[in-house]
């Protein structure tokens, strides 16, 4: 029996990770950000659902690391009850989902979905040569990346008066490079860090205060309103904002920098394991409503289902 689980642990860990690279993972042809130093981490991801009284029809969603430039992901073990099954889910290209179906759950049994993925992510380092790169012709972009030109929950990157100040910000330089790191020391000068709820990039333009979430999202609202694709970075814990450009042989590169705390840009020493990237999602639960998070879910009927949604470090 325990042979038998690890075999399907193994050919589950193949078959996702040959997703992951197949779907999410964007090759660097070598011009753009380069990798650094790297740290393993363990992460276990899924759901422990309780049943109060006879339950059915139960379906839980959460969201699970992938495979990036910057980390790499396998699975390493899993504790899947048979009630419970699993299937893997792709949200609008950056994200992948645990779907997990229990078609019936009798009152005081237990159900549970947990993986633990192991996780080896790089620090990016900022590239030699800026001067080669030049912001990207809008309407050459592939679909999925004109999603990075337009507004999200909390980016309003089409309101006037963020239309109004990208366009001043940065009038002067000539250089892509130099354009996007005004935008980025324009924010980091004018917003003072301060923790508080989530209200976006024009609250933070207006208040001049904002956490982690508020100038990532000013510095992502300011980028698309000059044309430059740019989207939030999710870690444990805090996001930071990516930003895209070409080098001189046409090839596209994405590049982080971090919005609040230390002076990063173009490259970035986090080694916390990425959760997701991207602003604006449409979850398989409800298509007509974007999320700026793809959050944990679940639905059932009967029996009020608890559920207790799972994503901590463990050992190595």
């Amino acid at each position: 029996m325990r042979f038998g689980r690890l075999s399907v642990a193994l050919v589950l860990s193949f078959l996702l990770a040959s997703l992951a690279r197949a779907q999410f993972k964007e090759p660097d042809p070598g011009n753009g950000a380069k990798l650094g130093d790297s740290q393993i981490q363990r992460w276990k991801v899924g759901m422990i659902v309780n049943a109060s009284g006879n339950c059915q029809g139960i379906v839980g969603y959460a969201p699970i690391p992938v495979d990036w430039p910057e980390q790499t992901v396998r699975i390493v073990e899993q504790d899947v009850t048979p009630s419970a099954k699993v299937t893997y889910i792709p949200v609008d290209g950056t994200v992948k989902v645990m779907k997990v179906v229990i078609r019936q759950l009798r009152a005081g049994e237990e159900a549970r979905a947990l993986v633990t993925f192991e996780i080896n992510r790089h620090s990016i380092l900022a590239p030699d040569d800026t001067d080669q790169f030049v912001l990207p012709e809008t309407k050459k972009l592939k679909s999925s990346f004109r999603r990075y030109l337009a507004p999200s929950p909390k980016i309003e990157s089409t309101d006037r008066k963020i239309k109004a100040l990208a366009k001043e910000i940065g009038a002067g330089e000539n250089k892509a490079w130099e354009k996007v790191e005004a935008i980025y020391d324009w924010v980091r000068d004018n917003v003072k860090y301060k923790d508080g709820p989530i209200k976006g990039a024009l609250a933070a333009l207006r208040d001049g205060t904002g956490d982690c979430e508020e100038l990532t999202s000013l510095f992502i609202a300011l980028c698309r309103a000059s044309g430059i694709p740019a989207r939030t970075v999710w870690v444990d814990g805090h996001c930071y904002p990516e930003f895209y450009l070409l080098d001189k042989e046409g090839n596209g590169h994405w590049f982080p920098c971090q919005a609040a705390g230390a002076r990063d840009f173009g490259g970035i020493p986090e080694l916390r394991p990425v959760l997701q990237k991207g602003d604006n999602f449409r979850p398989p639960w409800n298509r007509r409503k974007s999320q700026r998070y793809l959050a944990e879910h679940l639905t059932g009927s009967g029996g009020r289902p608890r559920v207790k949604f799972v994503r901590e470090k463990v050992a190595n």
